[in-house]
């Protein structure tokens, strides 16, 4: 097995979003917030080389809205989800499974692209993997999370004949899932083993480092005090085991590691993906 860092660009939103309940003169310092209050954000996914399979975990925010809709989210950088998987060796067309934590306009945008007027798959002859529960709430969506669930980006992997859906009885792909609900329904933590270590694809569970102390919680996630027990058990699962997160959204951090403190978990130390070998 051998795992790529993939950057597809980077973003900016709201840092008091971002952080909920916690005042900006403490998430500032780790998180510093430019003029119109908005903090930088990746959208890093993950590639997994194994076997005769290419899997890659979430796809970025793609390019197929319109102006309007990237004039909220001041898109920038230089990589681009092509461009990274193509940097690592590849080409899209060698991706053989497109698993998606959740269906968040920023996690998923990247699979579905136009072709003239046409939506078509980005990752033509791969799987697109989802989960049920999840796929409903995407689907038929309440009023608060609407907006992050786009149909272009979701309906076409059904129509494509091209969706599946992780079933819990028997292992679909190579690595186990942890389902956490505090932030949308059914979002999926992937736990891939790797050398000696345990690596934790975090989604949206643990978006940065200046969101490891507890009361950290995102002002979008739908159930915050869910979210606040189930990252405490993560972490202080990941304190005991010496996991490795892998942060989706940190612009800075690819990889961390927490330690149990007097104050609880925090932060230990952080390093790129390429540093585990």
């Amino acid at each position: 097995m051998k795992l790529h860092s993939i950057e597809t660009g980077l973003f900016k939103l709201d840092g008091g979003a971002m952080f909920g309940v916690v005042p900006k003169t403490i998430w500032q310092k780790t998180n510093p917030a430019d003029e119109n209050n908005l903090c930088t954000w990746a959208m890093r996914c993950l590639l997994i080389e194994t076997n005769n399979r290419l899997i890659l975990i979430d796809n970025g925010i793609g390019t197929k809205q319109d102006a309007k809709f990237f004039s909220h989210y001041y898109l920038h950088g230089e990589d681009e989800l092509i461009k990274s998987i193509r940097a690592a060796g590849f080409h899209e067309d060698d991706v053989t499974d497109m698993f998606l934590s959740h269906l968040h306009f920023d996690h998923c945008g990247g699979g579905v692209k136009y072709a003239g007027d046409k939506l078509e798959l980005v990752f033509k002859n791969a799987k697109y993997w989802s989960n049920k529960e999840h796929w409903l709430w995407a689907t038929e969506p309440n009023p608060r999370e609407k907006a992050s669930f786009l149909k272009e980006n979701i309906l076409p992997m059904q129509e494509s004949g091209h969706l599946h859906f992780i079933d819990a009885t028997k292992q679909d792909l190579p690595f186990d899932i942890t389902y956490v609900s505090g932030h949308t329904d059914c979002m999926m933590i992937p736990r891939i083993q790797y050398k000696n270590y345990t690596i934790c694809f975090m989604a949206d569970l643990l978006p940065s480092v200046g969101h490891i102390p507890l009361p950290y919680v995102m002002g979008y996630d739908t159930r915050p005090l869910l979210t606040l027990a189930e990252k405490e058990k993560f972490l202080n699962e990941a304190a005991e085991k010496q996991y490795i997160l892998f942060l989706e959204h940190d612009a800075l951090n690819q990889c961390c590691t927490v330690k149990q403190t007097e104050k609880g978990v925090r932060l230990d130390r952080t390093f790129s993906l390429s540093e585990l070998g």
